[in-house]
């Protein structure tokens, strides 16, 4: 490969550049082959393995890619020098819009299939995102050298599922670096070059961005016609502000300035762009005077889980919006909305793609930015349509009581998806079981391949969003010994049978502790909250009736018994009358407490603020159940959930020197303890 910095980008017109990208299902060797072919950062000697794409923190901890990432290089091919721009997405379906943004850039890509695993839900659902924009696919199919490798079948699951020549797929070892010159001169050969002229206006497409605490915002670019240069006056289509262009250059992969972005070519650009909120993905940038017509953007992405994220300190606010702004940056598919809470103050209100999605933002959080954060557990929007206007509510304390005639709700819709599952065969029936558990509809299977050995079936059905956003996922692999994939896509919203269900505290409604419930899980969901909330709330002087509630009916109900002191300790001898007599004066008297006292609530009691509507629990030697105001906890991904519990046990110990901890994350509706 040859260095960039020593070459004259002039030298590279559209016919002698390829744009493409990889995409595959998660942990299908992505980054090993950008890596790999790209970087030569892999030594097959000494069997090392840096992932140089995967240039976030939490990437490298977890294992997966989030964030995609643009990379350069130059090959030689038949005398002549040919320019590959790289763009290596992600595979969880959490991360769809990257993979979305990314091949908005690329003329073709590259569909990578694991050996061993085959055909799995993301590989379909990434297929026909590129085959909808017209990307020219080169399948690839990857890890044919490990043992369990089966090339011929998944070849022939490619086949029925792709409809791809079998002849066209290209076997590799990303790892040992077997067939990756084929990759490259298919590249060459079938991707074709991009459409532009360097003589026409300056068009830059903007499709990425990040923020440089000196040099301001860095937006990554593909030129789909003219030049760009060092010092040239551009504008923006979408704010109509003026910037100076202080650096250009292209990423090998960290960022290489160069004199020249031509027509055809990705790159990034430096113009002190300093306000984070100025940079608009899917933006347009033209030169000064020489105005033209704005490029078709991306479609907005619907966030599909809500959370509210506060400061622990509410002076760090300010800082926290920023710091948020500056992250969305490099993920515009969060959405942000200012909420404030009265135990927590001044916070925001995020919208996510999925619950990895909202996990690793609250990680990126606080490695790149030194947040320390509050994220409170997570809920999906239901669109409430009354007579005279429709309202989406994401806040169960909001959602209005539908047993009150005067609320004038029509009708309740809940968010559900298509998902599909590849499963094998031997665990087709717990599949099933599982998502008519979860009120799955529409529900279908097919096989995906014949074998008697080991056939894999796709199932396809309906199901609720609030059923997935909770321990669906952890489920899934453990019914199905880990072998099962999925995937879902948002489908709009359907009537549903939905209540509010508040709780009672010595009859008293706590709003903080309100759920969204379905109607079929009442009771359930009612008698495992206040078994839980008894053995979690401090016990009083007096007793305490916990009270599940949806309207005016009581769902289910335990009594906190009352701490009592022996008060007839000093009595010795005499008649018994003497210490019911006691006893008789310590029962009126709770009674009246009963009626003129309040339960000591954990807001109120002398807990940081940092923990605010959390409930405090025993610290376990391994926690089992974390609960806090908006549901149970069951985090589906151990490495996250173990992280958080940590950070959070040290602060409280450190506060309070005790072994209790707090957290506010994800909830659990159905409540799986």
């Amino acid at each position: 490969m040859s260095e960039l910095s020593r070459l004259n980008m002039a030298d590279f017109p559209t016919d002698l550049i390829r744009n493409f990208s990889i995409i595959a299902h998660i942990d299908h060797g992505k980054s090993t082959l950008a890596d790999r072919y790209l970087t030569g950062t892999i030594s097959v000697n000494h069997g090392s393995n840096k992932q140089v794409l995967d240039k976030l923190k939490v990437e490298r901890e977890r294992g997966i890619t989030v964030k995609a990432q643009t990379a350069s290089m130059v090959h030689d091919s038949r005398d002549k020098k040919i320019l590959l721009n790289l763009i290596d997405t992600p595979g969880h379906v959490d991360f769809s819009y990257e993979v979305q943004r990314s091949l908005a850039a690329c003329q073709g890509a590259l569909l990578v299939v694991d050996a061993s695993q085959g055909v799995q839900a993301q590989s379909i659902s990434v297929f026909h995102v590129a085959k909808e924009k017209g990307l020219e696919i080169i399948p690839v199919l990857n890890k044919i050298d490990l043992p369990a490798a089966r090339p011929d079948q998944v070849s022939a699951q490619m086949e029925a599922t792709f409809g791809i020549d079998p002849s066209k797929i290209i076997h590799i070892s990303a790892k040992r670096g077997i067939g990756i010159e084929a990759i490259i001169e298919a590249i060459i050969e079938r991707v074709p070059p991009p459409k532009g002229d360097i003589h026409e206006p300056l068009a830059a497409f903007l499709f990425d961005s990040s923020y440089d605490r000196y040099r301001g915002v860095i937006s990554l670019v593909n030129i789909k016609s003219g030049q760009l240069r060092k010092g040239d006056k551009i504008a923006s289509c979408y704010t109509r502000k003026k910037y100076e262009v202080t650096e250009v250059g292209v990423m090998h992969p960290e960022q290489e300035p160069t004199d020249v972005l031509n027509a055809g070519q990705v790159g990034y650009i430096s113009c002190n762009m300093k306000d984070s909120s100025e940079a608009h993905v899917g933006d347009t940038l033209y030169r000064v005077g020489e105005p033209v017509e704005a490029l078709p953007g991306y479609a907005p992405s619907k966030a599909m889980v809500y959370a509210g994220v506060f400061p622990v300190d509410s002076n760090d606010f300010p800082k926290l919006e920023e710091s948020i702004r500056r992250l969305t940056l490099t993920d515009r598919s969060v959405t942000i909305q200012r909420e404030s809470s009265a135990a927590l103050g001044q916070g925001m209100r995020l919208g996510f793609l999925g619950t990895l999605h909202m996990d690793v933002f609250r990680q990126r959080l606080e490695d790149e930015h030194n947040a320390n954060v509050i994220i409170t557990a997570p809920t999906v929007p239901y669109k409430v349509i009354y007579r005279d206007r429709t309202v989406f509510i994401s806040n169960p304390t909001n959602f209005p009581d539908l047993a009150d005639a005067t609320s004038k709700v029509s009708e309740v819709q809940e968010p559900v998806v298509n998902a599909s599952i590849i499963v094998p065969e031997e665990f087709l029936g717990e599949m099933m079981d599982l998502c008519y558990s979860r009120r799955a509809v529409e529900l279908d299977h097919r096989y995906l391949d014949s074998s008697v050995s080991s056939s894999r079936v796709i199932l396809t059905c309906q199901l609720p969003l609030s059923e997935i956003v909770t321990d669906f996922f952890s489920q899934l692999k453990s019914r199905s010994s880990g072998y099962a994939s999925f995937d879902y896509e948002d489908a709009g919203y359907k009537s549903s049978s939905l209540s509010k269900m508040i709780f009672l505290l010595n009859s008293k409604p706590v709003d903080a502790l309100a759920l969204i419930v379905h109607r079929s899980a009442e009771h359930d969901v009612g008698r495992t909250w206040v078994k839980k909330l008894r053995d979690l709330i401090p016990r009083q002087l007096f007793e305490v009736p916990i009270q599940a509630a949806v309207g005016k009916r009581i769902i289910a109900r335990e009594t906190l018994s009352a701490n009592r002191a022996d008060v007839t300790a000093g009595l010795y001898g005499g008649h018994y009358e003497r210490k019911l007599k006691h006893l008789e004066n310590q029962k009126k008297s709770k009674q009246k407490m009963k009626r003129i006292g309040s339960c000591s609530r954990w807001e109120d009691s002398p807990l940081p603020r940092q923990f605010g509507i959390s409930i405090a629990i025993q610290q376990q030697p391994k926690p089992v159940c974390l609960v806090s105001f908006a549901g149970v906890i069951e985090e589906s991904h151990e490495n996250a959930y173990t992280r958080q519990i940590s950070m959070q046990r040290n602060a409280w110990s450190r506060d309070n020197k005790t072994q209790t901890t707090l957290i506010a994350l994800h909830h659990h509706h159905r409540m799986s303890l």
